[in-house]
């Protein structure tokens, strides 16, 4: 049985999400469908790039990826498909799916192919129906990715600039990349869990020791953890960072050496 990912910007208010997996299922009844999210917000590439790379190695290395945040839907921006050791990623070619553009793509595809649309005169506004939900479909029935389009050089996909922090005397410089439904404000900075004691994460008016769980803190207080995902992230215990700190997606985060030196 093959399993295919949904994840996009639409949202569960609308029937998006449920016209496309009427697509896909139309094309190969028998695919397991997982809803990684439809709340990033509207538009946000890099949001969607986060995402994806903190939910794709968990699942078996022949699933189909679909992602659809697409604010250029309709222009001249490329629609792709690629297959790597683990997976294959179908979106927009702008951004979405950095990270996943490296030594490890085997084949990339433009996904100009009509006959493996929903429709030869897809919509402007609705790519993933007429196009990514189609094409995932036949992915998913065991359609061949070099079926489904011309080849395509993967140094010219589009990829967003790196979210590498900034180390310096003994500081990493880093930002918060995402912010999830808790509050909770996910940086780029990335810690050994046996050094937690050697950091501190700066912020204006609070310097906060790096813990190893919310339980290390009292109910309402400020805590900085690692998280599932690896990241260094800011939390509220039972509250949010986000309406205490007022700090958004973009911000920058220091996090200091105790001792003065990056180890």
């Amino acid at each position: 049985m093959s399993i295919l990912t949904l994840l996009t910007d639409f949202g569960t208010q609308d029937t998006y999400v449920g016209v496309m997996k009427g697509v896909i299922f139309g094309i190969c009844p028998t695919v397991t469908v997982v809803d990684l999210t439809h709340d990033v917000a509207p538009q946000d590439i890099v949001a969607g790039r986060f995402h994806l790379q903190c939910a794709y190695p968990y699942f078996p290395s022949n699933t189909v990826h679909l992602v659809v945040i697409d604010p250029g839907v309709g222009s001249d921006r490329r629609s792709i498909a690629f297959a790597t050791a683990d997976g294959i990623f179908i979106g927009p070619d702008n951004g979405v799916l950095t990270g996943i553009h490296d030594s490890r793509i085997v084949a990339a595809v433009e996904l100009d192919r009509p006959q493996y649309w929903r429709t030869s005169s897809p919509s402007s506004t609705f790519h993933g129906r007429d196009i990514f939900a189609s094409v995932a479909g036949y992915l998913s029935a065991g359609v061949a990715i070099e079926s489904l389009g011309g080849a395509i050089d993967v140094s010219s996909l589009v990829c967003l600039p790196e979210l590498l922090p900034v180390n310096s005397e003994g500081k990493q410089q880093g930002i918060v990349q995402s912010v999830d439904r808790f509050g909770n404000l996910i940086t780029n900075l990335k810690l050994d869990l046996n050094s937690l004691e050697c950091w501190n994460i700066h912020l204006p008016d609070h310097t906060l020791p790096i813990q190893k769980n919310y339980t290390e803190s009292r109910l309402g207080q400020l805590v900085a953890i690692v998280g599932s995902h690896g990241f260094v992230e800011i939390a509220v215990n039972c509250g949010s960072a986000q309406e205490r700190l007022e700090i958004r997606v973009g911000d920058r985060i220091t996090m200091e050496n105790i001792y003065g030196k990056c180890i």
